[in-house]
Formats: C-alpha cells, structure tokens, sequence
C-alpha cells in the first residue's frame, strides 16, 4: 500500500516493528543482518571479507561516517534488529538489509520511506544484476534502472545496475 501523492509506503512501521535511528551499540546486530542476508540472497558471492573484518567495517566507518543509518527492531524490551538502511552522501541508498526472516512484512518499504525523507530529493543505488529480488523491490518502489556495469567497480567483482528515483 502506498500514499498515493508520494508513491510511499504508509508512516508507520508494520505492528511490532519501530524504526530508530542506529547507535554504535548497533554495530553488531547490523553487520549479523548483513552477512545473514547477503548469505540466504545471494550465495553466488564470494566472500571478500571475514565476519570480524565486516562487524570493524560497520562500527568504525559505516556507523560513524554515513549521513543515516537506521535500524527496524522488533519492539518490546531487547527488541531483535529485524534489518537496518544506510544513507550515504545525503543521496545514496548505501545499503538496505533484512533478516532473511523478515521478508514481505513490509519492513523495507518503510526503510526506505525513512531515507527518502531523510534524503529530501532523490536517490541513487546499485543492486547486482543477478539479484532480482532486490531489483523488483526498487522497481515497485519507482527507482528506474539507468546504468548497467560489469562489476570492475565493486569488491565482489559482480555486475551490477545503477538505479535512481526521483520524486
């Protein structure tokens, strides 16, 4: 369901998710959402870095350095991290994760609502060619594909398309 004059997801997180934004305290679970979700995803990547490299990778550059990181946990008390977004550069979806579990709940519709609000204009990202899961969320979601790449760019060395929404 979406806000039919912005083409959002609805304000509100799915019932028994919130969204805040993340801490350094996060880093952990962050990087646990990461590496779990790109395993069940996409297994077709080659791991190009260790859990305790990608957990340093997350708390001394991702957190500190991103213009927002936000995570959806579960609410109550010890609430899990269910998944977590980065925006970098004030308009650039960085990253956008959910636990393999957590799937079509909504929870990355909302997300993305939180960067687009926070981004204030439009957005840019790059999705690996191979992962149309992904590549159909961003399609519902409006971003259209306007690059392609042989993966000369990114560590994984795996081709990937550039998209772009704008409002």
């Amino acid at each position: 369901m979406t806000d039919h004059e912005s083409g959002r997801p609805p304000a509100t997180a799915p019932a028994g998710v919130r969204l805040r934004p993340a801490g350094p305290a996060d880093a952990e679970a962050v990087a646990r959402v990461f590496l779990e979700s790109r395993a069940a995803a996409m297994p077709y990547l080659p791991r190009v870095h260790s859990d305790a490299d990608t957990l340093a990778w997350f708390t001394h550059v991702v957190l500190p350095t991103s213009t927002g990181v936000w995570v959806a946990e579960q609410e109550g008390e010890g609430g899990e991290v269910l998944g977590f977004a980065v925006l970098a550069g004030g308009d650039e979806l960085d990253h956008l994760y959910l636990r393999p579990d957590s799937l079509r709940r909504g929870i990355g519709s909302r997300l993305l609502a939180e960067v687009r609000g926070a981004a204030g204009g439009g957005l840019s990202l790059y999705v690996f060619q191979r992962n149309a899961a992904a590549r159909a969320f961003y399609e519902r979601h409006g971003f259209t594909a306007v690059a392609y790449d042989d993966g000369a760019r990114n560590e994984e060395n795996e081709p990937d398309v550039l998209y772009r929404w704008v409002p």
